[in-house]
């Protein structure tokens, strides 16, 4: 569930897109959707303004999405869903697919064909009906009317929008982006983009990103190991969220996983925590708090820590299923990009071995799923600096 902290940067996002539309002279109409007769809105607003055609977007995690039904009311208009979340169009790759290795080549294939500049990029749209241009400094004060979760501040971190969306990347090509291989796993450093709230958002695309990045002036190893991030990993876990309805659950994940998970179900426990506790970072481990403070005070967490957090907390939960729900939930709820395709994937990998393979000696708890620990992870980068900055 979508909270303050969430809606806040959405509404950010929306107050930039109304401004810019206002600019131009097209229409910008904020709707609340609440109570028991917003099954109809969407047909409603329809009937309405008249739309010619409606074009939404494509959200694989979202199929309780009940006014693209509601859309079928208006049959008048057509209805065209853009699947602007990924380079190429996710119904392209038919079923799922179980690693890196068996998507990559399916991607590469037809990169060329979508990977390469829009064309016609000004549009102008006439409105005839000024009444229609709503000023969104006054539907800003829709929070108030949402009755949000406000349990979770809004992030200073982060500020929604196109804008700063588009300013976040041009930094991290100009400051970051050489020596992203190497630096992208040093959580201590400020080496890694941190677009996927503007990803999720939909505040700027993975089409835009990708050009920008392949046609950067940097070392071609920095910029490959970004793109196979943002396009076969990410592009991985949104056909793992289309094509795997159970994607929230540990039922997810292969046989291989459930059987070993399961055989480790009654392993004992050195550390047992409740979900307020890891929610509050109260363990004995100063790295995962230093994690867990990151995510509730940024609304983000660096990609590496995410592993780390999610495999301790299925070794400090009674049981692996338990321990998946509580992921999902820390997640969504404190992560500006959570209830997302990448949050679920990685999840469902660090918890049950998803998109990865048996690894061996098999431990207490984990059985063949790939173990991290405090001592090993440590040694990898310098984890008393990120302890350090987020547990002072």
């Amino acid at each position: 569930m979508a909270n303050l902290r969430h809606y806040t940067f959405m509404l950010q996002g929306l107050e930039e897109t109304a401004q810019k539309l206002a600019q131009r002279r097209i229409g910008f109409v904020v709707r609340i959707c609440a109570g028991p007769s917003s099954d109809l809105e969407f047909a409603r607003i329809c009937a309405e303004v008249h739309p010619s055609l409606i074009v939404c977007d494509e959200d694989p995690s979202r199929r309780d999405a009940k006014w693209a039904r509601e859309a079928l009311l208006y049959p008048s208009a057509p209805l065209w869903s853009v699947d602007a979340d990924v380079i190429v169009p996710s119904r392209l790759i038919e079923k799922e697919q179980f690693a890196a290795r068996t998507i990559r080549p399916r991607i590469r294939r037809r990169l060329k064909e979508f990977l390469k500049p829009v064309g016609n990029r000004t549009v102008h749209v006439p409105w005839k009906d000024d009444r229609r241009i709503e000023s969104f400094a006054v539907s800003c004060r829709l929070t108030s009317q949402l009755h949000l979760d406000g349990s979770v501040s809004p992030t200073d971190k982060f500020h929604g929008g196109a804008d700063a969306a588009l300013t976040a990347l041009r930094r991290f090509i100009r400051d970051r982006l050489g020596g992203y291989a190497s630096g992208r796993n040093h959580p201590e450093i400020d080496a890694t983009s941190q677009l996927s709230p503007y990803l999720h958002f939909g505040q700027i695309g993975p089409h835009t990103v990708a050009l920008a990045i392949h046609g950067a002036a940097a070392p071609s190893r920095d910029r490959e190991a970004f793109l196979e991030e943002l396009i076969v990993r990410r592009e991985l876990a949104v056909n793992f969220v289309r094509c795997n309805p159970r994607f929230r659950t540990l039922e997810s994940i292969e046989p291989w996983a459930r059987r070993t998970l399961g055989e480790h179900a009654r392993d004992e426990r050195t550390h047992l925590y409740t979900e307020k506790q890891l929610a509050n970072a109260e363990t004995h481990d100063p790295l995962w708090n230093a994690a867990q403070r990151q995510m509730v005070s940024s609304g983000w967490m660096h990609g590496y820590m995410r592993m780390y957090w999610a495999k301790k907390i299925l070794e400090w939960s009674p049981a692996a299923d338990e321990a998946y729900d509580i992921c999902v939930r820390l997640n969504d709820r404190y992560e500006l990009d959570g209830r997302d395709p990448n949050g679920y994937a990685g999840i469902a990998w660090a918890v049950g071995g998803k998109h990865d393979r048996p690894w061996g000696p098999e431990r207490p708890v984990y059985g063949k799923i790939r173990y991290m620990s405090f001592a090993s992870t440590s040694r990898k980068f310098n984890s008393r600096a990120y302890i350090e900055q987020w547990n002072a």
